[in-house]
């Protein structure tokens, strides 16, 4: 049987630190993710991409913010929903025409993915999902004046984001369409930004005000989908121990019990690198062969097992 694969795209793969992020931009930056992803597409291998909304989702949120005076304005999980509408047509595009390009017998289709959530999650009554752009402490101190009701949070040394709430993924409502077409051997695209929440209530389903946080959502769909392999995309080649410090130091392949125990001492911090770990954790404690954290221009070598970091059972 054919490998099946869970592929999770980071923000670095569309949009990059620094750029205003134009829509030409993200179509470049996601063409040259999709090539590094070539050889995995040239397999047999059952492949699902999923991928984050962070930056897209902060903008869609200024625009609504922006026009509400002129045009009513869009809940929260709306907005999630039009990121995947948008994002899945731009990486679906782009697959089509490098399946084109290089003679590939392959097709994709993007999936609208609702994710349950509870609807008393704790976390929706604290905001911890950085969206949008990163800001510095001169422009914070203007947004707090202008947005009090942002709530802005320092994710590094002097830099800034808005987060907003994020509750955890219970199911993956769109799962066994997901699971026919990877079956067929379509490339498929699905649970975008996360996945849009959604709760249950009285025997409604209701969209939720938060954004579900992607590696744990491709983490669940690929357990879903019995996936060999988790890989995230993010923009460093490997994991790292005290990041950024005099003593730092990389991570080739670790058990899921020291990954554990270095997310309990605190190594990675919850709006980065954090959720990775916790993801892959857990996609390998219930089966999954191996998660892979890499950087887009790595993963061919990480799949031979040259580069990356990898978390196995043992």
């Amino acid at each position: 049987m054919p490998e099946t694969v869970v592929v999770a795209l980071g923000g670095n793969a569309i949009t990059r630190p620094g750029e205003p992020g134009t829509i030409p931009q993200q179509f470049e930056h996601t063409a040259e993710t999709l090539q590094h992803l070539r050889g995995l597409f040239q397999s047999d291998t059952r492949i699902v991409i999923t991928h984050g909304n962070g930056p897209q989702i902060g903008n869609i949120l200024i625009r609504v913010e922006e026009a509400e005076q002129r045009v009513p304005r869009l809940p929260l999980d709306t907005c999630v929903s039009d990121s995947q509408g948008g994002m899945g047509y731009m990486i679906q595009r782009l697959a089509f025409e490098l399946f084109r390009r290089h003679g590939m017998d392959r097709t994709a289709a993007t999936i609208i993915t609702q994710v349950l959530v509870s609807d008393i999650d704790p976390e929706l009554a604290h905001p911890t999902k950085p969206i949008g752009s990163f800001y510095n402490c001169e422009e914070v101190d203007q947004i707090r004046r202008g947005k009090p009701h942002w709530c802005l949070v320092e994710i590094e040394r002097g830099r800034w984001r808005r987060v907003v709430p994020s509750p955890r993924p219970v199911r993956i409502l769109e799962e066994k369409a997901i699971a026919r077409l990877v079956e067929a051997g379509v490339v498929v695209i699905a649970c975008g930004g996360g996945g849009i929440p959604v709760a249950w209530r009285d025997g409604r389903l209701v969209g939720v005000e938060g954004v579900i946080d992607k590696d744990l959502a491709s983490s669940l769909l690929a357990r879903d989908l019995n996936a060999h392999k988790l890989i995230i995309l993010t923009s460093v080649e490997r994991v790292a121990l005290s990041f950024g410090r005099a003593d730092q130091r990389w991570l080739d392949a670790v058990t899921v019990r020291q990954a554990r125990e270095h997310l309990a001492a605190g190594e990675f911090p919850p709006g980065s690198m954090g959720p990775k770990v916790e993801a892959g954790i857990e996609f390998v404690m219930h089966g999954g062969e191996e998660c892979i954290i890499t950087s887009a221009e790595h993963v061919t070598r990480a799949l031979r097992g040259e580069a990356g970091t990898h978390i196995v059972p043992s």
